[in-house]
């Protein structure tokens, strides 16, 4: 005797070897010995078993599945009754086997109410869940569609619409997703291999890019242009001014003014743009400001927070008159500075000076005489800056006279795709000259904040790492009781904010964006912190990558590092800092050893170095 049983789902058959009231030993068609419940048995039957259940399935698949449903009724049914239904008569056991298979196949039609009784879909229901069962069909028919035509290297259009989210934030629930995992599953490719090979995207850049900008610009990067506001007429200075930027510089914060005042006495204007003026509460720009909170850098380029026009209408372009908020100091023949003077005027910006432009003329082995002859505009007063400067570094305790050089990498690249490595030594007269100033206007204008109770976006470093706060702190770190951003207004939410605290002070009129303790300040400071480290972590991300290129366009094998601690180095010559393997574990921090690149793919961002040996540190 034989018996036919379902388990988990499926039917089966199997030899009967014991009965009892609760279950059958019996052993399968494969020979294995099992147990099965009786509640699980639906016939007993003689005969071949496997010709048995073969029989039993090819007339299941014979049913008409409609008609078995319409047969049924509303009420709960047996499958032997509606099987005699069905056929017109009394059912054999291989065509109750078969109805029983049929039902179990269809669970949009039938119901399962208990063992062996259903109860049929209502005819509403029905339609639905068929439409969503044909719509499943589509949708499958179109991931199967889709993911062929990707292992055959082709890009759907409604995949490359997707692309960003689908490799950056996916929905694994879209269609287009599962289309792309297929056929990357298929291909046993990565997601970012595939989205290569079927034109996707154009390498590791590209995808680092559309990643940072689908996190932080998920409408896009672009930006309209925002209405200006007309400005009230400002009173003009009477000073040239100039500023000192980088070639690629666009958004020009910041100048300088030396007016010779005789008496070996001159007065030091600092000189800062003035987009706050513009900017009323609850406008779109300020919503502008709020969402994109910096401008964010990589190699080659630079995601603006503010849209062009405004750019075009308050950076310290040269030529005309620019609004600014300006601070001058008088300084004796001494340097010694005396009581600063705050004004919101129009600045004539006479000339904008560019680094690679004037820096071979001005640096540490030349240039730095005041009685040398001027070899370009502002010469002199450049040299009388950094002398100042030097005495600001002694005045707060910074000077080093015999200082190790240190550099800057930063990474450009050609039109044919070479990177290359620019360097600019850290505390050079140029770099020593602007960031005294720009540390002179900072700390005043933070004290002067502090002084009058009025909170701001503060620097602050009393112990232990630099952080933001409200309030005001001493930064050991620069040796000034009082420090914030206010010198960069174009470029970040922090100067803006307090550039409006300090047109407060400066025009009583002007009400401050902020009083002590108010909680969107705090939500102010939070979003800033975040978003601006966050910019920063791609940058340095950007760089790496880079740089990884370039080590393999110029197919260097070896290098020299500076261990900053257990396996973490900074490879010299470059804005790269990574991992490696076997330094021994008494090398000191900060010591200099030899490098060798054992594995390197800058597309997968990838870099193996294994320690050699120390070496001396380099001049």
């Amino acid at each position: 005797m034989n018996i036919f049983y379902e388990e988990s789902g499926q039917f089966k058959v199997a030899a009967v070897v014991q009965k009892n009231d609760a279950t059958y030993q019996a052993d399968t068609q494969h020979g294995k010995r099992t147990k099965v419940k009786a509640n699980n048995v639906f016939a007993e039957f003689d005969g071949d078993m496997a010709a048995f259940l073969e029989q039993a399935q090819a007339e299941a698949a014979q049913m008409d599945t409609g008609l078995l449903w319409e047969v049924c009724g509303e009420e709960e049914f047996s499958a032997e009754s509606i099987a005699a239904e069905y056929f017109g008569h009394a059912p054999t056991k291989t065509e109750l086997a078969a109805t029983l298979i049929a039902l179990y196949a269809a669970p949009v039609y039938f119901y399962k109410k208990a063992k062996g009784v259903f109860k049929a879909a209502p005819e509403e229901t029905l339609k639905q869940a068929l439409a969503a069962v044909e719509r499943k069909k589509q949708q499958d028919a179109q991931i199967e569609a889709w993911a062929e035509s990707l292992k055959q290297g082709e890009m759907p259009s409604e995949i490359a619409a997707d692309l960003k989210t689908i490799l950056h934030n996916p929905d694994k629930q879209s269609l287009t997703y599962k289309a792309f995992t297929k056929a990357a599953d298929a291909l046993k490719l990565s997601p970012l291999a595939l989205a290569k090979q079927t034109g996707g995207v154009s390498g590791a850049a590209q995808y680092l890019h559309d990643g940072f900008e689908l996190k932080h610009f998920p409408d896009g990067t672009a930006l309209p242009e925002i209405v200006l506001p007309e400005l009230p007429e400002l009173p003009r200075a009477d000073v040239a001014a100039f500023s000192i930027d980088d070639d690629s510089t666009t958004e020009v914060d910041d100048a300088l003014s030396v007016t010779d005042l005789g008496v070996g006495k001159k007065r030091v204007g600092i000189h800062i743009a003035a987009p706050s003026l513009a900017v009323e509460a609850g406008s779109e720009i300020e919503k502008t400001i709020a969402a994109r909170q910096s401008t964010a850098y990589f190699p080659d380029g630079k995601i603006t927070m503010l849209p062009d026009n405004w750019i075009a209408a308050f950076s310290l372009d040269e030529g005309a008159y620019r609004p600014a908020v300006s601070i001058y100091f008088e300084v004796d023949a001494d340097f010694n500075v005396g009581a600063p003077v705050s004004k919101i005027e129009a600045v004539k910006i006479a000339e904008n000076l560019r680094i690679q432009a004037i820096e071979p003329h001005f640096n540490a082995e030349t240039g730095l005489d005041s009685d040398g002859m001027a070899m370009f505009n502002h010469h002199q007063d450049l040299v009388w800056l950094y002398q100042f400067a030097v005495a600001r570094q002694k005045a707060r305790g910074k000077y080093e006279e015999n200082r190790t050089p240190q550099y800057d990498y930063s990474i450009e690249l050609d039109s044919d795709g070479q990177v290359r490595v620019s360097r600019r030594e850290r505390g050079s007269p140029i770099d020593t000259l602007v960031s005294e100033m720009m540390i002179l206007a900072n700390s005043t204008w933070a004290q002067m904040l502090d002084e009058a109770g009025l909170p701001g976006l503060f620097r602050v470093q009393p112990g232990g790492k630099v952080r933001m706060s409200t309030k005001s702190e001493p930064h050991i770190g620069m040796g000034v009781q009082h420090y914030g951003w206010f010198t960069s207004p174009l470029r970040r939410a922090a100067d803006y904010i307090n550039q409006k605290q300090l047109l407060s002070l400066i025009d009583n009129t002007r009400a401050p964006l902020f009083q002590s303790n108010d909680a969107e300040l705090f939500a102010a400071l939070r979003d800033f912190d975040a978003t601006y480290t966050a910019y920063a972590d791609f940058q340095r991300r950007m760089e790496g990558y880079w740089s990884l290129v370039y080590l393999e366009q110029q197919g260097i094998r070896d290098v020299n590092a500076t261990i900053l601690k257990e396996d973490l180095i900074r490879i010299d010559g470059l804005p790269l800092v990574t991992r490696a393997t076997g330094i021994p574990f008494d090398a000191l921090p900060k010591s200099q050893a030899q490098f060798h690149i054992t594995e390197l793919d800058s597309e997968k961002q990838f870099v193996a170095l294994n320690y050699v040996k120390a070496v001396a540190p380099q001049a």
